[in-house]
């Protein structure tokens, strides 16, 4: 029996309007839903007076005003990036050159990735650079606030959680959703280095997890656990097509989502490439070439 991931998606959003999620924790939902974004980006405001803010969002007029309504009387002292897709950095500039602040994260879009020597394909905000760049295991303090920076890799090269110690809480960005799956995207998008990522978030002990998108998610563990059962499936679903002679991804897609919408099939087709481009890492498939879309893949 298929793995049942808890999500939840019911979340009223009042778009423009500053929400009291916790003593701490202040949330600014931009106006731009989408099959990727759920109800649109959630801004993080977090403390009182000189604040931080995590993932300004798209660049989007709108929101700029709504997070300059939200933040009037105070200032902003940290401007934290969980990862450079378009729909979380790159309003950073914006509200920097209006309210200050310095920001964080790992790197470039792609950086993980380069220090590998890959190139990604230009999907990210290109424009972005930190002015800080963090690493696991990194403190950031503020008035009244701690964050303990908690690389996971995986859904982007660079991508960081951001941990608010006074709240017990991990801001999760992309990486855990309380609403869906993450999508895994090569070639910056890396299956194996995620599911270590998971994994490594099962170490640890947060009350809640806070996601850039959607709802929070307030049992971590049984919800983490449930997140790699259902990507181990998937990835015994691959193997099985393997074992069976299918040697093309679209083929996989046909048999492993028949299930599914088909216009979500070229998100499951990349998928698919996450996962094979994992087994061939671990040394339990082959492909005839690069591996890449468009390529024949083989059982070891």
């Amino acid at each position: 029996m298929a793995t049942i991931i808890p999500f939840v998606r019911a979340l009223d959003i009042e778009y423009g309007h500053v929400e009291q999620l916790s003593p701490l924790i202040r949330r600014v939902t931009a106006n731009n839903p989408s099959p990727f974004t759920f109800k649109g980006t959630g801004t993080y405001i977090v403390g009182r007076g000189d604040v931080a803010v995590i993932d300004p969002g798209p660049a989007d007029d709108d929101h700029l005003a709504a997070l300059e309504r939200a933040l009037q009387g105070e200032r902003v002292a940290h401007i934290l990036i969980t990862h450079t897709h378009n729909d979380h950095s790159p309003l950073a500039a914006a509200l920097q050159a209006k309210l200050g602040g310095r920001t964080f994260g790992y790197g470039p879009h792609g950086s993980g990735k380069a220090e590998e020597g890959i190139v990604v394909e230009e999907g990210g905000d290109m424009m972005f650079a930190p002015d800080v760049r963090v690493a696991d295991g990194a403190l950031i303090g503020g008035e009244g606030y701690t964050f303990e920076c908690v690389f996971t890799p995986g859904h982007t090269s660079n991508h960081m959680c951001y941990c608010l110690r006074e709240e017990h809480a991990l801001f999760t960005g992309d990486h855990v959703m309380g609403w869906s799956t993450t999508v895994i995207a090569p070639p910056d998008g890396d299956m194996r280095a995620y599911m270590l990522s998971l994994h490594k978030l099962l170490t640890r002990d947060e009350a809640v997890m806070w996601p850039t998108h959607g709802p929070p998610v307030t049992e971590p563990r049984p919800f983490l656990r449930a997140l790699i059962a259902h990507r181990e499936e998937r990835e015994a679903a691959v193997l099985s097509c393997l074992k069976d002679g299918f040697t093309r991804i679209p083929e996989m897609v046909a048999r492993i989502y028949a299930d599914t919408d088909k216009r979500l099939w070229p998100a499951a087709s990349l998928s698919v490439l996450a996962h094979l481009q994992k087994l061939i890492a671990e040394g339990r498939a082959r492909a005839e070439g690069n591996a890449l879309l468009g390529a024949q893949f083989f059982s070891r």
